[in-house]
């Protein structure tokens, strides 16, 4: 007993001594902030400045010597990149890092629903953990803003209240797995035309209630751990290095305590890197995608230039003890944090959820009947259709491939051609329609035109014979279409298809359009088309869930996040001269200023052809009278706005019910009217259900220029409930007091 005893003292003293001797930083059980002040404090000045820069093309140093491991960033914001090599842009051809492949944002946005972005952030989050990532670099919540812009379809949408509901969820449930989210491009990088240097001139107000307020809330409601900088320069000052949005709103105004990444090549003067808040600075000296440079990575801006400038004193000290601060922070949260789970890959559960957000994010835009008294063409009735022609590049093409650094090697692939086949099987032929080259990044491959004319001439012999018509067409992820690096040329279809679309409908009216895009097209047939989808870009089981959608397994619940202008010009950022877009080539204004999207079309009594928030189902839905529970509403309390929906079709459906307010007078311009709430609910034929809306205080705020604060007058406002920004459905009035 005695022995045993000293045996147990002696296992205890031993343990006591090993726990007095383990470093505090090494220990999870301290405070974070304890970790990352004894880890400052053993850090050589060359250590901490090592920390502040790439040692490769995705990954930044750790301290070696004190066991901190390095971290490793990945694009992309809808599946975790392939793996690159150590120092230049080709793959490194592992045979283990295909993934699945996830819907682009612009079809996570237009589902309108936050549960679809916590089941993408969960799915996404832990193909990043199981592939050893730290940093997976998005979401992207720059606003759209013009059609033309090549990276629209990473993003989510012209309406910074719908941008900013939607990535809460996706960042809080993959940052749950241990990974960090980037989210980017902070901030104005709304073209990719000159992007690494054009200088975006706009109001204080338009900053502040178009262009900021989905990165506030990334920030301070989903807890973002870092914020990539955008290229381009914001009034004079390059993004990644700008003291008004790194240093003064970001990290002081919005209380930020996470570390600011440079986008690759993002940095330009070490001076300013070190004062105005950035953090970790990578791919300096490449054009951020292909190209290589001689200089090494001690020769970042960040790197031994920032060195010398601490040792002469040129910079404080206290600049790199911030910075390798957060970095810190951000390493204890990620690379060296032991509680996080295990992630997993190409799972089910992941083709599931890419199936699920793929089926809530299609848009049906238009749906009528090829006869006047017949029933609308969709959805499909399998027993009218015998000989089923699916045409179009965009029918087989891998929408995965190209586009930049969204592209991504997918395990599976389910193309729209393979959907059909798998629902309709031999009845199913498919021609291609027209060509659209190789999706090379930087240039455009030209197709001979007597190639698109066989093409189409083809098409249109075979259309003859078939009972339906299926076009798969829109945009691809070439360049100057949805590419990084380069906008859009034009704003109608490109390869043709404007051409191959009347030639298709001159033999046969039987016609389904599938538009695959991230951003909004000219439709000059659009009257002579019976239906036409907006289909995105649906990753690794976008060829399922548009089969789902055609055949009326699922009812379409999508709606549109961002307006379809009828012509360019319709477009606020194209209603004024070549300053407004795409700039001069050195400076840029938004003309526009606040009148972004339906802001626009609201105020200026444009319409739009497909308005934000439009988008159509298989049953139909009636709303009741809106009834607000007071008249008035004071700086200190709210109001509640309720209305009755009803499913008054013969299927199960969901409809996104929205809540718009108008300032009926004000000192400054507003909007028309501008979304303050909405709401996803599902409904059975013939059930009701009462929609309940909280209007506050702040939904009444404008950014008053004057004072640098958000503000409301006093006077009368309306609410607005409608089933888009354009149709409007009831209408109930109020006061602040």
């Amino acid at each position: 007993m005695k022995k045993q005893f000293f045996s147990t003292l002696l296992f205890a003293c031993s343990l006591t001594t090993l726990t007095a001797q383990t470093p505090v930083y090494l220990d999870d059980t301290q405070p974070i902030e304890a970790r990352i002040k004894d880890a400052l404090n053993r850090m050589t000045l060359e250590e901490k400045v090592a920390l502040c820069h790439a040692q490769s093309k995705f990954s930044s140093p750790g301290v070696p010597r004190l066991g901190i491991p390095e971290l490793w960033m990945s694009d992309g914001p809808h599946g975790v990149r392939a793996e690159i090599n150590w120092n230049d842009w080709g793959y490194a051809k592992w045979t283990n890092d295909s993934i699945t492949a996830f819907p682009a944002l612009t079809c996570l946005a237009a589902t309108w629903n936050p549960e679809m972005s916590a089941i993408y952030g969960k799915a996404i989050g832990e193909e990043a953990r199981y592939r050893e990532k730290d940093v997976l670099l998005g979401p992207g919540v720059n606003i759209y803003r013009t059609p033309l812009n090549g990276r629209n379809f990473e993003y989510m949408g012209e309406d910074p209240y719908l941008a900013g509901v939607m990535c809460v969820p996706y960042i809080r449930e993959i940052q749950k797995n241990g990974v960090a989210v980037s989210v980017k491009h902070y901030a104005l990088n709304n073209q990719e035309l000159w992007r690494g240097h054009i200088d975006v001139q706009l109001s204080n107000r338009a900053l502040h209630e178009i262009y900021l307020p989905a990165f506030k809330a990334a920030v301070q409601k989903g807890g973002a751990w870092t914020v990539m900088g955008a290229y381009n320069k914001v009034r004079g000052q390059h993004a990644c290095h700008n003291d008004l949005l790194l240093n003064k709103i970001l990290k002081n105004d919005w209380g930020f305590d996470g570390v600011v990444v440079t986008d690759w090549g993002g940095a330009h003067d070490t001076y300013e890197a070190a004062m105005n808040g950035l953090d970790i600075e990578m791919g300096s000296y490449t054009n951020g995608l292909t190209s290589e440079s001689a200089f090494t990575f001690d020769d970042y801006y960040l790197a031994k230039p920032y060195l010398r400038m601490l040792k002469e004193g040129k910079v404080p000290m206290s600049t790199v003890d911030d910075k390798a601060s957060r970095i810190l922070r951000l390493i204890f949260r990620t690379a060296m944090n032991r509680q996080k789970p295990y992630g997993s890959l190409t799972s089910e559960e992941h083709y599931q959820a890419a199936r699920e957000i793929g089926n809530e994010g299609i848009v049906l835009l238009k749906n009528t009947p090829v006869q006047k008294k017949g029933t609308p063409l969709l959805p499909l009735d399998d027993s009218k259709y015998q000989r089923i022609l699916v045409v179009g590049d965009n029918a087989v093409r891998l929408l995965n491939e190209g586009g930049g650094s969204s592209e991504l090697k997918v395990k599976d692939m389910i193309s729209p051609l393979d959907g059909m086949r798998a629902l309709y099987g031999d009845k199913v032929v498919y021609t291609k329609g027209y060509a659209a080259g190789r999706p090379m990044y930087g240039r455009a491959e030209e197709i001979p035109q007597s190639v698109m004319d066989s093409l189409r001439t083809a098409a249109t012999e075979l259309a003859k014979e078939a009972d339906l018509v299926i076009l798969f067409g829109g945009l691809n992820k070439n360049h100057f279409q949805d590419c990084e690096a380069g906008d859009r040329v034009t704003y109608g279809l490109p390869f043709g298809q404007n051409e191959l679309i009347e030639s298709l409908l001159g033999v046969n009216k039987n016609m389904v359009l599938v538009l695959l895009s991230g951003n909004a097209v000219e439709m000059p047939w659009l009257n002579k088309v019976p239906a036409v989808l907006q289909g995105w870009y649906l990753g690794s089981m976008g060829g399922n869930s548009l089969a789902d959608v055609l055949s009326g397994a699922v009812n379409p619940s999508g709606k549109l996040p961002f307006s379809f202008p009828v012509k360019l010009t319709d477009c606020g950022a194209h209603a004024f001269d070549e300053l407004s877009y795409p700039g001069d080539s050195i400076k840029q204004v938004y003309k526009e200023d606040i009148l972004v999207g339906y802001r626009w079309h609201d105020t200026k009594k444009i319409p739009a052809l497909f308005p934000f928030g439009y988008g159509l189902s298989y049953t139909t839905f009636t709303y009741g009278k809106p009834v607000a529970s007071a008249k008035t509403i004071t700086a200190d309390n709210s109001l509640t706005v309720t209305i009755p929906v009803k499913n008054t079709g013969s299927i199960a459906g969901k409809e996104v019910v929205q809540l718009y307010v108008g300032d009926e007078k004000c000192s400054v311009l507003r909007p028309v009217k501008e979304l303050k709430a909405f709401q996803k609910i599902t409904l059975a034929p013939g059930e009701e259900k009462e929609v309940t809306f909280t209007i506050t205080p702040d939904d009444l705020k404008f950014y008053d220029e004057t004072v640098g604060e958000w503000t409301a007058e006093p006077g009368k406002f309306k609410a607005y409930i409608g089933a888009s920004s354009a149709d409007i459905r009831g209408m109930v009035g109020f006061e602040l007091k």
